[in-house]
């Protein structure tokens, strides 16, 4: 997974642009680029020593148990995760199965969730993640994972200690480098680099890639003052660079000025005023209306923001979003990635304290509103790429403003890729919030119906996991138990595909309180029929048949023939496995006629072949093969030749069975015919 810089120098300063975000896919992650890198030799030079440098348990004779931490510190703006950059660039060849990047703190300074850092680790790995997973065992899988390779893990903005020990590899081989505002107190042997400001001359160096040479060889002196107001600090650095380009006619000692006569916050620490005042240069020189749309810029989710998401924030254009955005990336405010720009980790505060302060409740919310709809629009667009050009679906998409719409299912299936962990975190922060939950809904809603037609179920199930999760958390707040009982069904199918039965059970029996609250009968039905399907699942026969009786009398009780004759199936299975060979029959001929009446020949012919199993277990053979030759005609009326030739070769064993091997062979003749034909 790969890691964002923290500051707004520092996507200037480091090769690391366009990286990629915590859950994006693996065939969606970038490489790192190649861009300038500014001083931070004498920092650079003390890390390379310290990789060298022997460790504690090397001196004592012990080989390592794990691998080693590097740990360079530093306030956000600072550079820290350019300089993590260029040292991975360095040294990642040392490590022949190649580097992993995880950011542990997104740019608004919420914690990544451990279980999505983890997740998307495993995917750089190449491993699948059962959906529902937790914290614990999902780390413990990285660490294993890691424990057979040789790796260069960067953590990138992890918050404390705990995070980094959760994915530290039980490897001497691999090497760490975490990215952290502090000292990592608890982890052994930590080697750290604490990061202040730039020197004058690479301080100077970076501000002449804004303004040129000439305004900085013309006043020397007045480079060295806004160095020297800007603390060294990368992030303030470009700040008053972007500022200064925007002002070809403005001297570089007019902008020292400037900052120097803005006042201090005192309410920021001292190492942070420098990037505050640098930012109040920038943000009190825009018109009123961009300084708007910047403030909204604090409500994107994950620090992301496209045009799309611009525009709706400010409810202007999708063009004039885009040009605000590009103009904001010119002036240091946001850095351009791949198709999008990012809000700095560094400035993020800084906007969104603005926010509250500046603009009414009602307001931000609106804005959060719009934007909302907008993903919700977005996403319908990308779901229907998917469906026939005649379907339903693309002719209401035609009606969709052409920006919203999607020229092919490729297009749409690539943006939902690079979009994945953006809308997550949008769905995340739109439930969190609690004041838009029918957007929340319909958000969430939109995200499944997109992951499943692109993915699959099965492909998406870790997300779709969490996207029931919260839908769930919704319909608690707000007592829908119609929505309440699908969530939890829907959750209590994935724990029983990833083999937690037990967990499956809890959700299903919830499930069958919510739809009892709601008056559903469809979903009372279904969780009574999946409890019996858990209780069938762990060797419990006997409440297994009696959850299947009470949904079998649920469906009677509403004429859902199809459905009951399924059920039939389901409780003749069951008897089955029990030895209740009287019972398994009924049941399975019960389902065979059901199927019949409702004009199902192959599940007809399915129960058929079923009952005869069951004759064949219980010793009637002749009864077996009779029942077995009933369900080869009704498989051939259906036109299913594999099901055919599987009876047939059955009829094959049975008359083994009864001496008459000649026929046997026949059948067993005629069934191979019937795959050589389909095939």
């Amino acid at each position: 997974m790969e890691s964002r810089d923290d500051g707004g120098a520092d996507g200037v300063a480091s090769t690391a642009a366009g990286l990629a975000r915590p859950g994006d896919r693996p065939e969606a992650q970038p490489t790192p680029g190649g861009g300038p890198f500014f001083g931070r030799e004498r920092e650079l030079k003390a890390l390379l020593a310290d990789i060298e440098r022997a460790g504690l348990d090397t001196l004592a004779g012990r080989k390592a148990p794990r691998a080693r931490v590097l740990l360079i510190a530093g306030r956000p703006g600072a550079g820290r995760t350019a300089l993590a950059e260029q040292l991975v660039r360095r040294v990642g060849g040392r490590c022949p199965d190649g580097v992993l990047r995880v950011r542990l703190t997104e740019p608004g300074g919420r914690p990544v969730p451990m279980e999505e850092a983890a997740r998307g680790l495993l995917d750089r790995l190449g491993i699948a993640s059962p959906p529902g997973a937790g914290d614990d065992e999902l780390t413990e899988m990285v660490r294993r994972a890691l424990a057979a390779r040789r790796v260069l893990l960067l953590i990138d903005d992890a918050a404390d200690a705990e995070q980094v020990d959760l994915l530290l590899p039980q490897n001497p081989d691999c090497l760490v480098v975490a990215v952290s505002r502090g000292p990592l107190t608890g982890i052994p042997d930590v080697r750290p680099c604490t990061l202040g400001g730039m020197d004058a001359k690479s301080a100077i160096e970076l501000l002449t890639t804004f303004t040129g040479s000439v305004r900085i060889t013309v006043d020397p002196q007045a480079a060295e003052a806004v160095a020297e107001e800007c603390g060294g600090q990368p992030a303030a650095l470009v700040l008053v660079g972007g500022w200064l380009a925007a002002r070809p006619n403005v001297s570089v000692a007019d902008a020292a000025k400037r900052l120097r006569g803005l006042p201090p916050d005192e309410e920021q620490p001292a190492g942070a005023r420098p990037l505050e005042r640098a930012f109040r240069l920038v943000y009190e020189s825009l018109p009123q209306s961009a300084a708007r749309a910047l403030r909204l810029l604090a409500l994107a989710p994950a620090g992301l923001a496209d045009a799309h998401t611009a525009s709706a924030l400010a409810g202007c254009s999708v063009p004039a979003g885009q040009e605000a955005l590009e103009r904001f990336a010119a002036l240091g405010l946001v850095r351009h990635r791949e198709d999008c720009f990012e809000v700095p980790g560094a400035l993020a505060p800084l906007l969104r304290a603005l926010l509250v302060a500046t603009d009414r409740p009602a307001e931000v919310q609106l804005a959060r509103a719009r934007m909302l709809e907008r993903t919700v629009r977005r996403l319908h667009a990308c779901r229907a790429a998917t469906e026939p050009e005649d379907s339903p679906a693309r002719k209401k998409l035609a009606a969709v403003p052409r920006a919203l719409r999607f020229t092919s299912a490729w297009e749409a299936k690539q943006w939902l890729r690079a979009r994945q962990a953006e809308l997550l975190a949008s769905a995340r922060l739109a439930v969190e919030d609690g004041e838009l939950d029918t957007l929340a809904r319909r958000l969430v809603a939109a995200l499944v119906r997109a992951l499943v037609a692109h993915w699959g179920t099965e492909a998406a199930a870790s997300e779709l996991y969490g996207l029931h999760q919260l839908v769930l958390d919704v319909a608690e707040r707000r007592g829908l138990h119609r929505e309440q009982a699908a969530a939890l069904l829907n959750l209590g199918d994935l724990d029983a595909q990833t083999g937690r039965t037990g967990d499956a059970l809890a959700r299903y029996r919830a499930a069958l309180d919510a739809g009892r609250a709601a008056n559903d009968p469809y979903a009372t039905s279904r969780a009574m029929e999946s409890v019996g399907g858990a209780y069938q699942e762990i060797g419990d026969w006997q409440r297994a048949s009696d959850w299947y009786g009470r949904a079998l009398a649920q469906r009677q009780a509403r004429g859902e023939r199809a459905d009951e004759a399924r059920l039939y199936g389901r409780l003749g299975t069951v008897h089955t496995y029990a030895g209740q060979y009287g019972e398994a029959l009924r049941n399975w001929r019960a389902a065979a006629a059901g199927h019949r009446k409702v004009g199902d020949l192959l599940s007809h012919a399915r129960a058929l072949s079923e009952a005869a199993r069951v004759q064949e277990y219980a010793g009637r053979h002749e009864e077996s093969l009779r029942t077995c030759q009933e369900a080869v005609e009704w498989a051939r009326r259906a036109g299913d030749v594999r099901l055919q030739a599987a009876l047939q070769l059955r009829l094959a064993d049975t008359l083994d069975r009864l001496g008459d091997p000649a026929a046997a062979g026949l059948h067993r003749a005629a069934a191979k015919r019937m795959l050589e034909t389909e095939d």
